[in-house]
């Protein structure tokens, strides 16, 4: 919950001139009410658009909400759906996940789906019960997983002070990732997209990203500032 319509549009337009060569999707997620400004602010750019999440129902009363077709009507390509906030705060289950994951596929978007387990969970060994179940009920009635973004966010590594080092991210996620080839398929299970989103910043990116299961990064604080995340964009450089 940062930035104005007026805002985004200006962190935006800042963002655009240093990642027009970027060699990775870059996908900016914002607000519900930045979307219009921002999507305008992004035509003609190499910057697509995402949202923070998405209703299950196509309409109906769910005061609030926001539909995949609403989001589709501005441009919108990207969804986050089950962020730990929105599973800490706002109550959302893997059963909601499934269902919101689904409604976005029917509409053509491409879900990020996030998983993570807590700092309870992580010191009690639990990491790999609660990620395993995460990922069978979230992402259950799925045909094809590489039409699918996971990202994995350490809930304990989240605003905590606390972070996981990059070889606990990767371990973690070749968890993901062979659970992933139990459930559907050992090819499904290379092709799909797994990324960090546990703090990564433009100080970790590099050593994160040198880990041969992480794919890619779901920014946090340092996508606020333009420059900062720009450097997460050009790891490689």
């Amino acid at each position: 919950m940062n930035n104005t319509a007026a805002e985004g549009v200006a962190l935006v337009n800042a963002l655009k001139p240093l990642v027009a060569d970027a060699e990775c999707d870059v996908v900016v997620c914002v607000p519900f009410t930045d979307i219009p400004a921002v999507s305008e602010a992004l035509k003609g750019s190499n910057i697509a658009l995402g949202a923070q999440n998405v209703h299950f129902a196509e309409k109906g009363a769910f005061t609030g909400e926001i539909s995949a077709a609403m989001l589709k009507e501005y441009g919108v390509k990207y969804v986050i759906i089950g962020h730990s906030e929105r599973r800490q705060y706002f109550g959302e289950t893997n059963e909601t996940v499934n269902k919101r994951m689904h409604a976005a596929l029917a509409a053509g978007l491409t879900p990020i789906v996030c998983v993570g387990e807590s700092l309870q969970e992580r010191e009690t060994g639990k990491t790999e019960d609660v990620l395993s179940v995460q990922i069978r009920e979230g992402l259950k009635g799925v045909d094809d997983i590489s039409k699918i973004v996971i990202a994995y966010e350490p809930i304990w590594a989240i605003g905590t002070g606390k972070t996981a080092t990059a070889e606990q991210a990767n371990e973690t996620i070749g968890f993901i990732r062979k659970t992933c080839a139990e459930v559907f398929c050992p090819k499904c299970a290379e092709k799909v997209r797994i990324q960090y989103g546990g703090s990564m910043n433009a100080k970790n990116c590099k050593e994160l990203m040198a880990m041969p299961e992480i794919d890619g990064g779901l920014i946090g604080g340092a996508s606020l500032k333009a420059e900062d995340f720009s450097i997460i964009v050009h790891y490689n450089k």
